[in-house]
């Protein structure tokens, strides 16, 4: 087994090279995935892929192979990636904004691998105080479900492999699709999901794989530092899917005020205070809201501002 016809397609100049099919794409990454791919061969495929520039079908057909060598996970409500990296940011309001949804009812399964640096850490950093519990593995998972409606899965703790291509990024220092992928990966097979992404081009790329991969309900924005995080005081254009059907839809602005996602804050404790109700910021508040609004309409729930309001009203009680 080897990549080279897959590298051969994709490398052979102008005129002559073209993009895989799906089904080239699930090929090339099982025999990744099955450790028989020499390494220059992984490298020259990821960043021939860059270079050209994503497509739908490749992004379905590497997501599908990861899926199927993925431990079977609990089906929650709803899929939450966290795979932003490289961006200092300030504190990660979107994670209280998915413990929100969670409050609702609806279980959220989050997971993520941000990386390395300050971005990175701060996310991770801010869970314990978001309340979010972070789990060792899939039956971790499980149970955090069950009990707290809500759990976050580290990429390294139950895909190993895919985090071990994602550091590849050392070597190259580069992304590649396999950032996009991650976002896909959607482990435990949820119908709805929320996405973020840094560059726009992205929004509509990764509804049309999501599509290929039959996803029920999606909402992809450009969104904080590349997370699903709203800013409240912009509008907005979402992309995705409402019941397997393409799907786009622009939203006003929620305040007035006007304020970057990175306010400075940088202490995690400030989560947990927001949530308590020990400290109040009403733009920190209306990215909570607003963010956690449109996760909501995600999942079908009529009003979702109004419910997203309410929530966060009789949060702490």
């Amino acid at each position: 087994m080897t990549l080279a016809p897959h590298v051969r397609t994709l490398g052979r100049g102008p005129g002559r090279s073209r993009s895989l099919t799906r089904d080239e794409a699930y090929d090339a990454m099982q025999i990744i995935l099955s450790g028989q791919a020499a390494p220059e061969s992984v490298g020259a495929l990821l960043m021939l892929l860059r270079m050209k520039g994503e497509v739908a079908d490749e992004i379905a057909g590497f997501t599908q192979a990861l899926r199927d060598d993925l431990p079977n996970a609990p089906k929650p409500d709803l899929d939450w990636p966290s795979y932003a990296a490289g961006r200092t940011r300030g504190l990660p309001y979107f994670l209280l904004s998915a413990k929100l949804v969670a409050a609702a009812g609806y279980s959220v399964l989050m997971h993520g691998f941000n990386g390395e640096g300050e971005a990175a850490q701060t996310i991770r950093d801010a869970l314990p105080y978001a309340g979010i519990p972070v789990c060792d593995d899939i039956g971790g998972a499980t149970v955090a479900l069950t009990a707290e409606k809500i759990a976050y899965l580290p990429l390294e703790n139950f895909a190993p492999e895919l985090h071990r291509l994602l550091l590849l990024r050392r070597d190259f220092n580069l992304r590649s699709c396999l950032n996009t992928v991650s976002r896909m990966l959607n482990p435990g097979a949820a119908d709805a999901s929320v996405q973020g992404v840094f560059h726009p081009s992205y929004r509509e790329l990764q509804a049309d794989a999501s599509k290929l991969l039959s996803l029920t309900s999606l909402t992809v924005i450009k969104g904080g530092g590349g997370e699903f995080e709203r800013n409240p005081s912009k509008d907005i254009v979402a992309f995705g899917l409402r019941d397997g059907a393409s799907w786009e839809h622009s939203y006003a602005p929620d305040l007035e005020a006007t304020r970057k996602l990175n306010d400075g804050e940088t202490d995690p404790k400030r989560l947990r205070d927001l949530w308590e109700g020990t400290a109040h910021d009403a733009f920190a508040e209306g990215i909570v809201i607003s963010t956690a609004a449109l996760a909501l309409d995600t999942l079908g729930v009529a009003n979702p501002n109004e419910v997203a309001r309410s929530l966060w009203a009789t949060r702490a009680q």
